[in-house]
């Protein structure tokens, strides 16, 4: 077939969705034909476009003409042989193959050979409903994202019987409607929805364990990762039953466990508990579409513990690397006497030295006074032995993540700190309760996870082991609270909450790389515009380094036996070749050498 020219395009469903493509159509100066048999729908899709456009014109994104022109290139009918003139019609009916193979075969009949059709489905097969029309060669699906006149992404899917000039036009379409289309093949959830659900699943699974809340599980992916919105949110705002849909197409074609839909989606979805729409999901709404949680019987306690908490004045941090200097910063800040003990004094010394130069940027950036960095480097004391910790209330260690190393330092701490402190480790992914064995006293020793830049970010994963006692839990919580960070609980077991929903995400991405389904600029695209994330997977594997997601990765797989947590071995074979990220200089990308 030729390359068609997408002048008129027909949209068939007039949902929320959409409305949402023939606003984005209109206003990009394509004639849109709103096909909806629900009269209201179509009076609805009307008015919301009245709507949006009079907001644009307030906030001055278009002009009143702009505006009068776009209305006028919308029409609305309720019978589909208003597709006729069409040039593309972009189908978007409920996500059920009989609805949308029947609405494809109608348009077979209706519409010019040249037209293509796209379908916008982001769960099932392109290819089967291709296959079933009478031009397969001229369907293909154009998934966009809610909203769609705010988000950016479009994935086109081709199967194997679409003609390349469909997808060539359909392509240049997204490019003049602002977006950014991505190239991908025809898998269930295609690319981002095939990443996003994955990590959606797991964490619904997570919280039907009662491994951890939904408010933490949902702050500390938001304050951890830099996402918008949580993934139980997320869940509720797209509809509890929706997702259960595309895990189980998503499982059908993969067998992968890990999109075998966690019961508890099933459960919600028969109660009618199925997000924001209803009202009720996993949180409670004001009322059904309002996105104002209300307390329910599932609210937590404000304080969130129940023992009484140990005064904390004094600090000792062992460690001299990043995360142990930005800790001991976090806490000079925030007005603890803080003991920096490494392996000799001068190790020691530099730590500090790196603690001034954080601090000074600080002062430079309007962030803290020169006064206020002169105190806390006041309240920094390097030490090259253990021994001076042996007045401090807290002793958190950062030393390497290696399960011997911090065994044998907890022992020695056992032999140095005072009957009563306390003593954290800030593990990622080793088991807490090996270091408080290594101890007389593991009531005492707690999991104290901070994110790196210590000083920047906010969250903190507070570990309780089976021996923690309720009062050091009080306490760690009391002191994250004290240093301006927030405190989510979580057992003890691999992963914690970030790094457990993280990483399989990060290696099914890789995956999908090594099976050549898209592109890694492509797929970091897609999640970076389709999944809300401040940086696309293959950016964020060179930053965090291929070896440490590796080694997180094994820890995970070795814990849990999920055969779908192996790590890829496209990531294996470049941790092996010594290709570790932006640290070396070459990961997934490569970088200039400093």
């Amino acid at each position: 077939m030729d390359r068609p020219t997408l002048s008129t395009v027909a949209v068939v469903g007039l949902g929320t969705m959409g409305t949402g493509i023939a606003e984005v159509l209109a206003r990009a100066g394509r004639e849109v034909i709103g096909i909806d048999t629900d009269e209201n729908a179509a009076r609805r899709a009307a008015a919301a476009l009245e709507a949006s456009t009079a907001r644009a014109v307030e906030r001055g994104r278009i002009t009143e003409r702009e505006r009068r022109d776009a209305l006028a290139r919308f029409r609305t009918s309720g019978d589909l042989r208003a597709a006729a003139g069409a040039d593309l019609v972009v189908e978007v009916v409920p996500e059920d193959y009989r609805t949308k193979h029947r609405v494809i075969a109608e348009l077979d009949g209706i519409v010019r050979p040249s037209a293509v059709i796209a379908t916008g489905t982001n769960a099932l097969s392109v290819t089967r409903l291709a296959a079933d029309s009478a031009h397969p060669e001229r369907v293909l699906g154009m998934h966009f994202f809610n909203p769609a006149p705010a988000m950016k992404l479009v994935e086109v899917v081709s199967s194997v019987l679409t003609a390349p000039e469909a997808v060539a036009a359909v392509t240049d379409l997204a490019h003049d409607l602002g977006k950014e289309p991505v190239a991908v093949g025809d898998r269930p959830g295609f690319v981002a929805d095939g990443l996003l659900f994955g990590y959606l699943n797991q964490a619904a699974a997570m919280y039907e364990a009662k491994y951890a809340t939904r408010e933490d599980i949902d702050a500390a992916m938001r304050l951890g990762c830099g996402l918008p919105m949580g993934p139980l949110a997320l869940l509720d705002l797209i509809g509890v039953d929706t997702a259960r849909t595309v895990l189980e197409a998503m499982y059908a074609a993969s067998r992968d466990r890990l999109h075998a839909p966690a019961p508890i989606l099933g459960q919600l979805t028969a109660a009618g508990l199925t997000g924001r729409k209803a009202g009720r999901g996993f949180y409670t709404y004001e009322a059904p579409g309002s996105a104002a949680v209300v307390p329910d019987a599932l609210t937590p306690r404000e304080d969130g513990t129940t023992g009484t908490p140990r005064a904390v004045r004094s600090v000792g941090v062992v460690g001299s690397g990043t995360m142990a200097c930005g800790i001991a910063e976090v806490f000079a800040r925030a007005g603890h006497e803080v003991v920096v003990a490494a392996r000799g004094a001068e190790k020691a010394e530099r730590a500090v030295s790196r603690i001034a130069s954080s601090l000074e940027r600080s002062v430079r950036k309007g962030r803290m006074t020169a006064g206020d960095r002169e105190e806390a480097l006041a309240r920094i004391t390097p030490a090259g032995e253990l021994s001076a910790l042996s007045g401090v209330d807290l002793a958190v260690e950062a030393v390497a993540e290696d399960l011997e190393v911090k065994k044998d330092l907890f022992a020695a701490l056992d032999g140095v700190c005072r009957p009563g402190a306390v003593l954290a480790t800030t593990t990622s992914s080793l088991p807490v309760v090996a270091c408080a064995r290594a101890t007389s006293r593991p009531q005492d020793v707690v999991g104290m996870h901070f994110f790196n830049p210590a000083p920047a970010m906010k969250l903190v994963e507070v570990v309780r082991t089976v021996l923690t006692g309720d009062d050091v839990h009080a306490t760690v919580r009391g002191v994250c609270a004290g240093i301006g960070k927030h405190p989510v609980d979580c057992g003890d077991r691999a992963g914690f909450i970030v790094n457990a929903l993280l990483f399989p995400y990060l290696n099914n991405a890789v995956k999908m790389v090594q099976e050549h389904y898209a592109s890694m600029d492509d797929i970091d695209t897609a999640m970076r515009l389709g999944g809300g994330y401040p940086m696309g997977p293959f950016e964020l594997l060179d930053v965090v380094g291929l070896d440490v997601s590796l080694a997180i990765e094994r820890v995970l797989h070795r814990e849990f036996r999920e055969p779908g947590l192996a790590p890829a071995p496209l990531l294996e074979h470049l941790v092996a070749a010594g290709c570790t990220g932006r640290k070396s200089g070459r990961g997934f990308r490569e970088y200039a050498r400093r």
